[in-house]
């Protein structure tokens, strides 16, 4: 019996070992890293947009998780947050709800007002393409004229990264997970209606808005939302600037 469980571990750690030498394995994990390293981070994206309005501004961010993280350093007037607080049990957020129950309730008057509306809206809630999809279209009634919607993890570097699963750790993401945000803001994109970019930090700080000058449109591409697709296209598909050109834009 300790024969046969030596010669598994054995087999273990020779598939290991093999792992970590697999090129394709470490050039994931080298964007991994190099991804968390990159500054500036969302919330200074976010603080200059409302910058840039000049005016009194309602912040709205949905998916707050811990607020130290993002919510706490966000410099507008007045600020909401909502999370249901499955990941952070403390959820010292004002609207312990869902963002569908949120914006439900919202249009129903039954918090806030149903004509309240928003300057900048952060998506960051959960990472699927479906529902931030709806978060974006209940995001732009709310939303006041001038005003961005923002997404977090919009430029996912690996197709591990971009996976459904958030609890599918044994890859080179480990616990990083984008999820399909990127699909949304795709979708999105392709509305010719709507002006969008994608600042290229924080695993991709999407924008979008109907009035600002922060980016053109872009025709059908990519009709299967696949990551490969993506990743050979990423600057033109996704609008992808650095933070200074997107103050150039919006100068």
């Amino acid at each position: 019996m300790q024969h046969l469980r030596a010669m598994k571990w054995q087999a273990y750690y020779r598939a290991g070992k093999q792992l970590l030498n697999d090129r394709f394995y470490l050039a994931a994990r080298e964007k991994n890293r190099s991804e968390k390293s990159k500054r500036p981070k969302r919330t200074d994206v976010i603080n200059h947009l409302l910058t840039v309005l000049d005016r009194p501004t309602v912040y709205l961010e949905i998916g707050v998780r811990d607020p130290g993280d993002n919510f706490d350093h966000v410099e507008a007037g007045t600020k909401y947050g909502v999370d249901p607080g499955h990941e952070f049990k403390a959820n010292p957020v004002e609207f312990k709800m869902t963002s569908n129950d949120f914006f439900s309730k919202l249009g129903r008057n039954e918090i806030l007002s149903s004509g309240i509306r928003f300057d900048v809206i952060f998506i960051d809630g959960l990472h699927l393409a479906e529902q931030v999809d709806t978060d974006i279209t209940n995001a732009f009634a709310h939303l006041r004229e001038g005003g961005f919607i923002v997404l977090h993890d919009c430029n996912p570097p690996t197709e591990w990264h971009s996976r459904e699963e958030y609890r599918y750790y044994h890859s080179p993401a480990g616990a990083s997970w984008n999820g399909t945000t990127w699909k949304a803001f795709m979708k999105w994109r392709m509305d010719p209606a709507i002006k969008s970019c994608c600042v290229d930090t924080d695993w991709g700080v999407g924008i979008l808005s109907k009035e600002q000058p922060i980016g053109q449109s872009i025709g059908p591409v990519n009709p299967f939302y696949e990551h490969s697709v993506l990743d050979k296209n990423r600057t033109s598909h996704l609008e992808l600037i650095d933070f200074d050109a997107l103050k150039r834009r919006l100068f």
